[in-house]
């Protein structure tokens, strides 16, 4: 079972789900914490963009109370549903998976997962896929953090680390209480993703999503998987009408 840090003290439930600790998780996560935020999280935040909007940097836009950014040069922009060889000079050791968007409703708050899946689609175990909540999976291959440069969020995977079952890497993005506000990804613009050689710190490939849905809670944006033992990529952009919880439960994660 996967259980997420809870911020209240009482019993875990399935409204609590969101509600995480932004430390890193030692033991599997619990549902009822998957779905809210840890408020200590939520306040620094916005504690933060409060003050980046009063010091915000050369060809940063402020809108309301969370920073507008920039969208970093795409050196090697895909086409949704495209794929791309990730080896073609050679084999791929370290990647960083960087994510950046801006909202046009500042009551979303979006985050980056990513799950490690196996060749049928699942996770490998209850505590295989990384966000704000559990930052690291078991192999300490794939790594959640906090972006403050031009992009918001990344995942970090080191190949070489990775569990050998792990086949694919889906990249999701999700926004927080999405069903409670009755937010959606229509409220979303310049979302994108890029994957990046830790070796060279050059971009391998990136994808900007063009299409944003009002019946769309969760996007797939991206995903890294390996065929005939090379490591490519797939730019998805699909998304579905579930929160965080629920694709735990999509991917085979078991949450209570």
């Amino acid at each position: 079972m996967v259980q997420i840090p809870m911020k209240t003290s009482g019993p875990s439930n399935r409204h609590t789900i969101l509600s995480i600790n932004q430390k890193r998780v030692q033991r599997p996560i619990a549902k009822q914490t998957i779905l809210e935020f840890n408020k200590t999280r939520h306040y620094s935040e916005t504690a933060s963009q409060s003050h980046t909007q009063t010091t915000a940097q050369p060809g940063s836009i402020t809108s309301g109370t969370i920073p507008q950014k920039s969208i970093p040069q795409l050196i090697h922009p895909m086409q949704k549903g495209q794929k791309l060889s990730l080896e073609s000079k050679g084999p791929l050791l370290k990647i960083k998976a960087r994510l950046g968007w801006n909202v046009t409703n500042d009551s979303c708050d979006v985050d980056v997962s990513a799950f490690l899946l196996n060749a049928n689609g699942k996770a490998l175990g209850d505590s295989w896929f990384v966000f704000y909540g559990q930052e690291q999976s078991p192999d300490n291959s794939t790594v959640f953090s906090i972006d403050s440069g031009a992009d918001r969020e990344m995942i970090s995977v080191d190949l070489q680390k990775l569990d050998i079952q792990v086949q694919k890497i889906v990249f999701v993005l999700t926004i927080h209480e999405a069903f409670e506000k009755h937010l959606n990804f229509s409220m979303l613009k310049d979302a994108y993703i890029r994957i990046i050689d830790q070796a060279s710190n050059q971009e391998l490939a990136s994808f900007q999503m063009d299409e944003y849905y009002s019946n769309v809670t969760s996007m797939m944006i991206g995903e890294l998987y390996k065929h005939n033992q090379i490591w490519k990529f797939h730019a998805v952009g699909n998304g579905v009408a579930r929160d965080l919880a629920g694709l735990c439960e999509l991917y085979g994660v078991a949450v209570i």
